[in-house]
């Protein structure tokens, strides 16, 4: 099976380089990653300059753009031969809930949501993480075994693992995605030359994390898998929304 990786913490990032190490034991690998950590970068594109690929020794490559960029140059523009199958990650710190919505970690693997299989983007839970081959193992366990899953064309695997060595993981949950309350405001500072400026606050904490959440899946020293659907067309809204345009004329 031949493999693009991307993620949105670098090119340089101790997850891509554990997430390489491991499934290229199995696989045939390309990674392809920004040249620096494009955390919160979702699916943006770069559309207002040409983007330039550095050559690493190790074999990856980095490019001075978003992960999305990343993956769009790896599927089409880099290689003469498109993967199976995109991986994304492993992120520093987890993807839970709303979380997916400003996410490069996904961004860069629904970038892969054409292609043949699945795409998976998988983070690993705390805010200094260290347990990265756990991690990096249970991608090994899946994608083993990734052609035997029938899913709906374009959906993406959000994979979310507990911050554990593998034998101390007590099993695998499918979720659903938990929400947070909204984020605090921007904190607001003055630079040295007296210009006001923003930085964008934390996000916020977990309201909706009951059983059946990806965050209580985590917190109870389970791995999370979410499948993501592209769609987001709202079906359920639909006569809804006819009808009130209905009565508006």
């Amino acid at each position: 099976m031949r493999l693009l990786l991307s993620n949105d913490d670098g090119v340089y990032a101790p997850g891509l380089e554990a997430l390489a190490r491991i499934l290229a034991q199995d696989s045939e690998l390309a990674v392809v990653a920004p040249d620096r950590n494009r955390s919160g970068a979702s699916n943006s594109l770069t559309l207002d300059r040409p983007l330039e690929a550095h050559h690493h020794q190790n074999g990856f490559i980095g490019i001075n753009g978003t992960p999305t960029d990343c993956v769009h140059l790896g599927i089409g523009g880099i290689y003469h031969e498109p993967p199976d199958m995109v991986i994304s990650g492993i992120n520093c710190g987890s993807n839970l809930g709303d979380d997916v919505l400003y996410s490069g970690t996904v961004a860069a693997a629904m970038e892969g949501r054409h292609l043949h299989l699945p795409p998976i983007a998988v983070s690993l839970a705390g805010s200094n993480p260290v347990n990265y081959d756990t991690a990096a193992e249970v991608v090994r366990q899946l994608v083993r075994d990734i052609q035997g899953l029938v899913l709906a064309p374009r959906t993406v695997l959000n994979v979310n693992v507990p911050d554990l060595p593998l034998d101390q993981l007590k099993g695998v949950h499918v979720t659903r995605l938990g929400h947070r309350v909204v984020a605090d405001a921007p904190v607001e500072s003055i630079d040295p030359r007296g210009t006001k400026r923003f930085w964008i606050a934390g996000a916020g904490v977990a309201a909706d994390c009951g059983p059946g959440t990806d965050f209580y899946a985590v917190k109870s020293g389970y791995v999370s898998i979410t499948p993501l659907n592209v769609d987001m067309t709202q079906y359920s809204g639909m006569d809804n929304l006819s009808n009130w345009l209905e009565d508006l004329e």
